[in-house]
């Protein structure tokens, strides 16, 4: 059983703890090593103004001990709108038919992420819609036409499930964290949110990630959309799915992903079950506290000032200048997945993160240099990642200074490296760093530790 059902909508009903049960578990969480689902259901639960802040300080300084101050930047591709599948609150769904569609070519392909590498961005997330006419070797193709013809560093994959030969394939191809939304884990929620397709079976969907990493994927993600059904419940449940993960295959899904409805073209206008911004700020603190190791991801479904307020708190992945519709890159007008609420570009955000007193980083090392599956979550919950992540953050940042910062961002990004090497900690990991700082300046690239 991957996860108990039963078990999670009875916690999702959990009382408030008290001031001294909230203390023991906000101790326990301080040591790095993740809660107990029942601990998690209990921080669910608590909505006394006084606790919630102790809560998210909590939160906040765990983030910074596993972490460091970073925040990884990224950007999503998507390559096609074409679905199969019936999914009522998605502009990709099949039934809305008075729309453009489109699939990219792999000449479009390589326009739209040469697109990002010219903003600076140097890892991508593919994604796409289920229909069989794109299917694997449609993704297959994208991801070798990336790596082969663009910059591009890392290549992550947003996809339909797949079986595990599919999935080794893709693996093969050189993606690197493997990604599928469960949407919503109670089951009779998702058979009215998923009437029709593939899709339609919950159990496969469900079962994906355990065939990933059966396939060599050491990372996943994955999330729930929240506004489907009660937070607390898909909350819980994303939680029981990475620890079941854990306790498989040695290591807890990569990434989690807080998405919250927003609406689409002839699809749901308003959430089933509303979530506020104080209840999707306790889920961000609860799975940072629960599954330390995991990045948690902010798309810019969220304003820019709301995303602000999720990185002091927990969140530690935001996308940038994002697209949702294939072409959108290079102006091309297509179907939208979803409405965006932060359009800032990459060097607003970045500029954005670095008043915030945190590290922009653009790093995708771990991936390239096997730091992933249980080595990873190893080394972020014994606090070894830190170290790794704030000196290749500031090379990150300093490339990123040399070759595509433009005026009026040089200071931001120049303040930001500054003080990131000023609070690395270790003496000789930070002579290192200067020196490689230094030859980025001779003119090497791609520098990390």
């Amino acid at each position: 059983m991957i996860i108990d059902e039963v078990k999670v909508g009875l916690l999702s009903k959990a009382p408030e703890p008290g001031a001294g049960e909230l203390a023991a578990i906000l101790e326990e969480a301080s040591k790095g090593k993740g809660l107990p689902l029942e601990a998690a259901a209990s921080l669910l639960a608590v909505s006394d103004e006084a606790m919630l802040t102790g809560l998210f300080a909590a939160a906040g300084k765990l983030k910074e001990r596993v972490f460091g101050k970073r925040i990884v930047l990224f950007a999503p591709l998507y390559l096609s709108n074409h679905c199969t599948n019936g999914c009522t609150y998605c502009g990709f769904r099949a039934q809305n038919r008075d729309v453009s569609r489109r699939a990219l070519t792999i000449e479009e392909t390589i326009a739209e992420a040469k697109a990002l590498e010219q903003m600076g961005f140097k890892r991508v997330l593919l994604v796409t819609g289920e229909d069989p006419r794109w299917g694997l070797d449609y993704i297959v193709g994208a991801v070798k036409a990336i790596y082969n013809k663009t910059g591009m560093r890392i290549v992550h994959v947003n996809a339909p499930p797949m079986d595990v030969d599919a999935l080794r394939e893709l693996k093969a191809a050189g993606a690197g964290v493997y990604q599928a939304f469960q949407e919503t884990y109670h089951r009779p929620t998702y058979g009215l949110m998923h009437p029709s397709g593939r899709k339609k079976d919950f159990d496969y969907r469900l079962s994906v990630m355990d065939r990933a990493m059966e396939a060599g994927f050491g990372d996943v993600g994955i999330g729930a959309l929240l506004g489907l059904f009660d937070y607390r419940f898909d909350a819980l449940a994303s939680i029981a799915h990475s620890i079941h993960l854990f306790e498989t295959f040695g290591s807890h899904a990569h990434t989690i992903s807080i998405p919250r409805l927003r609406p689409a073209e002839a699809g749901l206008k308003e959430a089933p079950w509303k979530i506020t911004d104080g209840e999707l700020k306790k889920v961000v603190t609860v799975y940072r506290l629960s599954v330390p190791s995991a990045g948690i991801v902010a798309s810019t479904r969220e304003s820019a000032s709301f995303r602000s307020e999720l990185i002091k708190i927990g969140a530690t992945q935001l996308s940038a200048a994002s697209k949702t519709n294939p072409g959108g890159y290079k102006g091309g007008q297509s179907l939208e997945q979803f409405s965006t609420n932060d359009h800032r570009s990459l060097q607003e955000v970045m500029a954005s993160v670095v008043d915030d007193g945190l590290l922009p980083s653009l790093c995708t090392t771990c991936y390239r240099v096997g730091r992933t599956g249980q080595d990873f979550t190893d080394k972020a919950t014994t606090g070894q990642m830190e170290k790794f992540c704030q000196a290749n953050a500031v090379l990150t940042l300093k490339e990123y200074l040399l070759d595509y910062c433009v005026n009026g961002s040089k200071e931001s990004v120049a303040k930001a490296i500054d003080e990131g090497l000023r609070e690395v900690k270790d003496e000789g990991l930070k002579k290192a760093l200067i020196e490689k700082l230094k030859e980025l300046e001779a003119g090497k690239r791609d520098l990390f530790f």
